[in-house]
């Protein structure tokens, strides 16, 4: 999902820098004019450092939080590539986009897989990087309450989500019975049934 995402990141940086064509833009009052040389210093930086542009031109300001999402998922994935690279004793990586990076952690995933500790971590940060990334692009998910209890907590916190097919328990405190699910160890994990699995309960 960040892979798909991160990129969009880039064209909410400045939305609605469409003008017409025929006539100019209106000239900003100095203090915006000063705001705005800043900010577009920070987007010259953010394309020379992480290869991201903001298309279009115009007076349109950048969205500060946007940009601090993308600073901070670029050093999260770059860092998470050296961990994964230095645990696996694998030289340095060269330099390369987010997606780049995504794909070659991507492509490591056998030997990630044979380190639990290892595992878990890259899990983790790909998690909160995601997370963080959907916060930015204001992605919401339609969710439906699910009749019943859960049958791992028996509390009334089951919770449909169409868009992934899936069905999750909501309760912070539920624990399944199988030890390597993601529930035991983080706490913003909550323990899925995909659409399958819960029709053939």
């Amino acid at each position: 999902m960040l892979l798909q995402q991160f990129p969009e990141l880039a064209t909410e940086l400045a939305p609605g820098r469409s003008t017409p064509t025929n006539r100019p833009a209106p000239t900003p009052p100095a203090d915006l004019a000063d705001r705005l040389r800043e900010e577009r210093a920070e987007a010259l930086l953010l394309q020379q450092t992480h290869g991201l542009v903001a298309s279009g031109h115009s007076a349109a300001p950048l969205r500060l939080h946007i940009s601090d999402t993308i600073r901070d998922i670029t050093d999260g994935v770059i860092e998470l590539e050296e961990a994964v690279r230095d645990r696996l004793g694998l030289p340095r990586a060269r330099r390369a986009t987010v997606p780049e990076r995504l794909r070659r952690i991507g492509g490591l995933l056998d030997g990630i897989a044979a380190d639990p500790v290892l595992a878990a971590h890259v899990r983790d940060e790909t998690r909160r990087m995601a997370r963080r990334c959907a916060r930015a692009l204001g992605d919401t998910e339609t969710v439906v309450r699910v009749s019943g209890r859960c049958p791992w907590c028996d509390s009334v916190s089951l919770r449909a989500f169409p868009d992934r097919a899936a069905v999750l328990c909501v309760n912070p405190a539920c624990r399944c019975s199988a030890p390597d699910c993601g529930c035991h160890d983080d706490p913003a994990y909550r323990h899925t049934w995909n659409e399958g699995e819960w029709n053939h309960r």
